[in-house]
């Protein structure tokens, strides 16, 4: 199997290692992005962007949402996890992950927010498991012994995997012998074809061009399992956010504006708009992905989040012993406050 692939128990202890690391940096006070310390508020924001895609905050920039508030490209992640850890250790100003990622960051210290909903799914945007059409794969028991992949661990795909396998009725026992892994995006419909894996998680383009080459099948999806559901959130370090209210303030604001101006203009125009941002800006980018964008899956007006976002997988973690029952309330890991969309 190509080294790419890594198993659960491998990327687990990275996971836990980097989580690790992130919480001691934050608490020693390394976070070299946390505040200017002088009571002048930061104005650039230093971020970690997509290759080939149009993040919400810069589709809020473009439009002329952050009025004094900028942007600062670090680089690319394509990664949640490592996207908040660059965020809590101070490398960057927000990050956006899954949100159960979200909460095993805060679960080891990490003194983080989350501000605003990034991403989730919907009948436009989500996430389908995948396998070959003559695959004898049907049902959840089938998955037992079969190797999953996708594009991370302890994260998006992998919890939704959890919870399919738990409502189908497998046990604790047989859930534990289907062995996600990890396979790069670009490489999972090929590994799929390969037989490398049984069942492969594709979103976005990669879905959309796995499905017209023909020969496989869609499992299940996330939006099968929920219903429509904002899945990550943008965050930021508590001590940032007090530093600087007005920046966070425009930022999410911004945010929050451009996910509305997203889901009310028309397609054509929106991936015009992005398409041009890429070309912009000057990172020797192919654009051509973006003619397959339709929607960020946002469920809630103005990126605002409820309860329900981290609920789930408060439950999920406490069931998986990742984290002590009781351990958190949802509005222990978020805040509305900065949302000024809608308010007048």
């Amino acid at each position: 199997m190509p080294a790419a692939f890594t198993s659960t128990s491998t990327s687990r202890r990275q996971f836990l290692t980097l989580l690790g690391i992130s919480a001691a940096a934050v608490s020693c006070g390394t976070a070299t992005a946390g505040g200017s310390g002088s009571g002048a508020q930061i104005k650039t924001l230093k971020y970690q962007g997509a290759v080939g895609a149009v993040t919400i905050p810069e589709l809020a920039l473009d439009l002329g949402y952050f009025e004094d508030v900028t942007l600062e490209w670090v680089g690319n992640t394509i990664s949640g996890p490592q996207d908040i850890q660059s965020a809590a250790t101070g490398q960057t100003h927000f990050g956006s992950a899954f949100n159960g990622a979200v909460i095993k960051l805060a679960a080891g210290n990490a003194p983080i927010k989350a501000v605003i909903s990034s991403y989730g799914s919907d009948q436009y945007s989500y996430g389908a498991y995948f396998v070959l059409e003559d695959s004898p794969i049907r049902s959840a028991r089938d998955l037992i012994g079969k190797k999953v992949g996708m594009n991370t661990l302890g994260a998006h795909y992998q919890a939704l995997l959890d919870l399919y396998l738990s409502r189908n009725g497998l046990s604790k026992a047989d859930a534990g012998k289907v062995e996600a892994l990890v396979v790069p995006p670009v490489n999972t419909e090929q590994a799929l074809r390969a037989k490398q894996i049984e069942v492969g998680v594709l979103s976005g383009i990669l879905r959309d061009k796995a499905l017209a080459n023909g020969g496989i099948r869609p499992l299940f999806t996330d939006v099968d399992l929920l219903g429509p559901f904002s899945a990550g959130s943008y965050i930021m370090t508590e001590r940032f956010i007090k530093q600087n209210p007005d920046t966070v303030r425009t930022f999410v604001t911004g945010v929050a504006k451009a996910i509305e101006w997203a889901r009310t203009t028309p397609r054509e125009e929106a991936v015009a708009r992005m398409t041009e941002i890429v070309k912009k800006r000057g990172r020797n980018e192919d654009a051509a992905a973006l003619q397959y964008w339709r929607s960020y899956g946002i469920a809630e007006t103005g990126g605002r989040i409820p309860d329900s976002s981290f609920q789930l997988w408060i439950d999920w973690l406490g069931e998986r012993g990742e984290i002590k029952a009781g351990r958190f309330k949802p509005a222990d890991l978020y805040t509305n406050e900065f949302n000024g969309y809608g308010k007048g």
